[in-house]
């Protein structure tokens, strides 16, 4: 009697399963928008968002007219932090220029410049950012610092006027002994700001795709009119959502792998850790999102409302995912809610494993996490769903 049993529940389950397959067949648009515009996008997001500042314009006032002048306008202009947006006669003239974004930065060098490094003197420079974008200008502030400092070596390497730079920069009088910085950059020595990006990306890509197009798929079952057949035939609730579930689940695997393909060769992120993990973490995370798509689908009759209401759901854990950006950099009453966000979750295996070649020894809180927000949304959908029906 329990083989019997047994029998009658692999065939349910294979035929539900079965029509799932040969109703995304008939529907190529669901087959394509679950892999091709999810590889796109990760193309896009790793190259467009890009944190690295470089060739920001910068406006030159020139008041000392001398050679000295002329070398540090050239100093600051000729590294790939800064390039040359302009020479202005005015201090108006190159505030209009930076409040109009044709400048992102000035330098404003006074008369008595050559004369004060000829004397011996301290002297100043100006240096005027737009500060609409207060990262950009905390990072031009940062470059001029660092194009100033070396020009302050220069000058106290070379002869000629700047002898006194030289004698008062002397070690041999105090005999003190003197802090050099070297930095090591650990798992990132070439400060590479895609790999960051695009192993975020993944994440926000695997839970958003999979959350909208579960969502639609269930919300088009209850427009065509079939979730009353299916009510009609002896499989459960369960049953049902499983079936319309493994489809989905398989395709947004093949996503996975062309994201991975993506990270791989396109971005030259390094593969440094267990890459199963990366895949069992994935798959946890596109189970979420389908958790998320179904649970939604319940509450919504139609796929412009369950559209409508991901945009409540989706948006915020975009940012409180830490994908884009650190969660650091967000206020210290807010970190706390990212941790029931699994694209955080996630965010770090895949950092972890890619980057750092972190094992399951390191991650495995997150996976834990992950597997419990699988589980959770997962049967909230059958509940929901069930409830539905009922």
């Amino acid at each position: 009697m329990e083989e019997l049993h047994q029998q009658n529940f692999t065939g349910r389950l294979g035929a539900l399963i079965m029509k799932e397959f040969n109703q995304i067949r008939r529907d190529r648009r669901l087959a394509i928008s679950l892999i091709i515009p999810p590889t796109l996008q990760l193309l896009l997001f790793g190259f467009a968002l890009n944190s690295t500042v470089s060739n920001l314009k910068l406006g030159v006032i020139d008041d000392s007219r001398t050679p000295e002048s002329r070398e540090l306008a050239s100093t600051m202009t000729e590294s790939k932090s800064f390039a040359l947006g302009g020479v202005y006669l005015s201090l108006n003239e190159m505030s209009a220029a930076i409040s109009r974004g044709d400048l992102d930065a000035g330098i404003v060098i006074p008369y008595d410049f050559a004369r004060n490094l000829q004397r011996g003197r301290q002297t100043s420079i100006q240096v005027l950012l737009n500060a609409t974008n207060a990262n950009t200008a905390a990072i031009g502030q940062g470059y001029a610092e660092g194009i100033i400092q070396m020009y302050n070596r220069n000058l106290l390497s070379t002869g000629g006027i700047h002898a006194q730079f030289a004698r008062v920069g002397s070690n041999e009088l105090d005999r003190r002994g003197t802090v050099q910085l070297t930095s090591a950059f650990m798992f990132n020595p070439g400060l590479v700001s895609s790999w960051y990006i695009v192993t975020g990306v993944f994440g926000l890509l695997l839970i958003l795709n999979s959350s909208l197009i579960s969502a639609t798929a269930m919300v088009k079952e209850r427009e065509r009119g079939t979730v009353e057949q299916l009510l009609m035939t002896p499989a459960s609730t369960a049953e049902i959502v499983f079936a319309k579930i493994s489809p989905l689940f398989l395709l947004l695997n093949v996503m996975i792998v062309f994201a991975l393909l993506m990270i791989k060769f396109a971005f030259h992120t390094p593969f440094r850790g267990n890459l199963l993990l990366v895949y069992i973490g994935a798959a946890l995370c596109v189970l979420c999102g389908i958790g998320i798509g179904t649970f939604i689908a319940t509450f919504t009759k139609t796929a412009q409302q369950s559209m409508l209401t991901s945009f409540f759901v989706n948006p915020p854990m975009s940012s409180l995912s830490g994908a884009l950006t650190p969660i650091e950099a967000m206020p210290a009453w807010m970190q706390p809610i990212t941790l029931l966000n699994p694209i955080r979750h996630f965010s770090v295996i895949t950092r972890g494993v890619l980057i750092k070649g972190s094992g399951i020894e390191t991650l495995w809180p997150n996976f834990l996490v992950l597997a419990l927000f699988t589980v959770v949304l997962l049967s909230l959908s059958v509940w929901r769903f069930r409830k539905q029906l009922g």
